[in-house]
Order: structure tokens, then sequence, then C-alpha cells
């Protein structure tokens, strides 16, 4: 019995082990898969004026998930080695060894030229480019920053925020002044919610080599402080869509009072520099986001 009981529990780690669909989830980072359809989704009604093309909103958001989903496989290829230095990534499926480099290579690749050439085909050569645009962005730039600068956060902020702007050339073939107004509110508001993540893993990061906060910024005192200027310049960026006529009032009182939030965790971060207080200011971010972008569909003019 006692040997039974032994090989049982030498086997259970083996059965524990994902499965090739939860590997895939990972490799792809599903989880953000969500916020790319959110936000490709508000683009495109922000920038639809009439009935929705629903056909070609839907082509927008598969073009553009496939975009996402390859920039992170490839960074995933890319970090394989360091991923095994850090307590949370470790057990992804190519740090851990369940799923070989090439595959993970050919996989991304796969999805990035489908992506693109699919927003081509069904979309239009703007929203295309501008998928091409993000995985080079996340793989040529913000991956290899990672190592040597905190202005990582910066240029990854950048490949982030233009999914919403696909979504809007996906409408129609044209940045207006709405495109980059959704651009801005994803820039702007990615920043203290990545900052935050970065305090809370710092010690991780920094064991891996990644300087994703200033190396000199022992206290968080800079790291607090950018957290609260990019929070500033959100309430004013989110501002923007009803003096623009681009939603009607209600979305000013209530985005504002959601400004407001985000500001008051901003400003604790800043007072108390702390794990607790920067995990408030990530999830304070997360609610954040999808309730000003249906406010300003709900209110759209």
């Amino acid at each position: 019995m006692k040997a039974e009981a032994a090989a049982t529990l030498a086997a259970a780690p083996d059965l524990a082990e994902p499965g090739l669909l939860t590997d895939l989830m990972t490799l792809t980072k599903a989880r953000l898969s969500l916020l790319v359809i959110i936000t490709t989704f508000v683009g495109f009604c922000m920038a639809s004026t009439g009935a929705l093309d629903w056909l070609k909103l839907v082509h927008a958001i598969l073009g553009t998930t496939l975009a996402a989903a390859s920039a992170a496989v490839l960074n995933q290829r890319i970090e394989t080695k360091v991923d095994r230095l850090m307590e949370r990534t470790r057990d992804r499926p190519l740090p851990a060894g369940r799923m070989k480099p090439s595959v993970a290579l050919a996989l991304g690749v796969a999805l990035g030229v489908i992506g693109v050439a699919w927003l081509w085909l069904t979309t239009n050569p703007l929203a295309a480019s501008l998928a091409a645009a993000t995985i080079v962005i996340y793989i040529a730039f913000y991956t290899p920053l990672k190592r040597s600068t905190s202005l990582c956060t910066v240029v990854g902020a950048v490949s982030g925020a233009i999914p919403p702007v696909i979504g809007w050339a996906a409408a129609q073939p044209s940045l207006d002044l709405g495109a980059w107004v959704l651009f801005g509110i994803l820039f702007t508001w990615q920043m203290p919610h990545f900052l935050a993540i970065a305090w809370m893993y710092r010690h991780e990061y920094a064991q891996a080599g990644f300087v994703m906060i200033r190396r000199d910024d022992t206290t968080g005192s800079a790291t607090a402080t950018q957290s609260l200027l990019y929070t500033l310049a959100l309430l004013v960026i989110t501002a923007v869509p009803y003096f623009a006529g681009l939603s009607g009032p209600l979305y000013l009182v209530l985005g504002l009072l959601l400004d407001s939030v985000l500001l008051v965790c901003a400003l604790r971060f800043l007072f108390e520099r702390s794990r607790a207080t920067a995990r408030t200011l990530f999830l304070a971010s997360i609610f954040f986001l999808p309730l000003i972008l249906g406010l300003m569909i709900f209110t759209r003019v």
C-alpha cells in the first residue's frame, strides 16, 4: 500500500501538467485577447456611422486578435531562458519544456502572417499595416528594451494602444481625431497599470535581468510619481471625446468620476509605496478601462 501511495504521489505532478489547449492559451496570452477584442470593438464602433457592419467587425476583431497572439508567442519564444528565472513565468510551456522552441516560432510567425493578411483582405491595407506595426514594435523594440531601459514600458504601451486604432481603421480607412483619442486613452491607461505590476514584481524582474522600473528607484518614488502623472494625463484625455463631440455629457460626468477613483489609487501608491497600494492601483485600472470604454460607446453621439 505504501509503495502504491508513493507511486501515486510521484505521478501526481505529471497528471497535473497543463494540456495542449492550456499551453496554447498561455502561449498566446488568451486572457489579453479579451482586452484586444474589447478595444478593437470600441474603435470600430466609434468610427462607424449608421448601422454597424457586423461581418467586417468580426473580421477586424479576428485579424487583430491573431496579430496580438503572434506578438505574445514570439515574445515568449525570445524570452524562454529568462522566463525560467521567474516564479510567475517558469511554468509556461517553453521554459517548462512542454513545447519545442521551433514549434513556437512557427506558430508565432503563422499567426502574424494570417492575422495581417486577414485584415488586408477583409478590411483594408491601413488596418493590416497597423496590425503589422503592433507586432514589430512589440518584438523588435519592446522585447529587447526590457533588458536595458525602463523606457521599455512606454514602447510596450505604444504597441498595446494600437488595437482600437485598428478597429477604427477597419471601419473607415482614415485616422481621424477619434482614433488618436482612443490611442491616447489606451496608452496613458497602460502606464499606471504596467508600473503597478512592475513594482509588485520588481525583485523577480530584476533577478531575470529585466529593467521594468528605473534601477536607482529603490524606494519606488519615481515609479509612483510616473503613475500619478500618467493618471493625470489620462484624466485630461478621457475628457476629449466630450469636447470633440464624440460622446455626450453623461460620459463627461461619469468619466471624470472614474478618473477620480483611479487618481485616488495613484495618490495612495505615491504616499504609501507598498505592494498593497500598487495592487489596488492595478485592480482599479482593470475595472477602469472597460467601464470608460463602455461609457464612451453608450453615450456616443
